[in-house]
């Protein structure tokens, strides 16, 4: 079993940054992909960014793509999203997850195994 542990939520302005983390402890720890999503009300959630563990590959949406950088430091076990320059559509739960294979589609919920618990991220004036 995998246990994935947010951090570094909050609530900021219009054009701040924040950076989330999500450290993983359990099992010997060897996933495949590592991503961000998020939810916000009334909406589906939806893929924010993957980072492929070994390689380090990364893709991003197309929302987020240079605004936010996603990164892992594997001898923490610990997975970060970097969010620069914040618009007020950015404002949801957002969720670390982790796929134990290449299982399907990255940037699909279905495919990742484990789930954080969610850290709430707002942009308001």
């Amino acid at each position: 079993q995998v246990q994935l542990v947010e951090s570094g939520g909050g609530l900021v302005q219009p054009g701040d940054s924040l950076r989330l983390s999500c450290a993983a402890s359990g099992r010997t720890f060897a996933p495949y992909d590592m991503g961000w999503f998020r939810q916000a009300p009334g909406r589906e959630r939806e893929f924010v960014a993957r980072i492929r563990w070994s390689g380090g590959f990364t893709f991003y949406a197309v929302s987020v793509k240079d605004r936010f950088t996603i990164s892992r430091d594997k001898d923490k076990n610990t997975v970060y999203l970097q969010m620069n320059g914040l618009k007020p559509e950015d404002t949801a739960i957002y969720y670390c997850a982790l796929a134990d294979s290449h299982s399907g589609p990255y940037n699909s919920p279905k495919t990742y195994d484990y789930w954080g618990q969610g850290s709430q991220v707002t942009v308001s004036s």
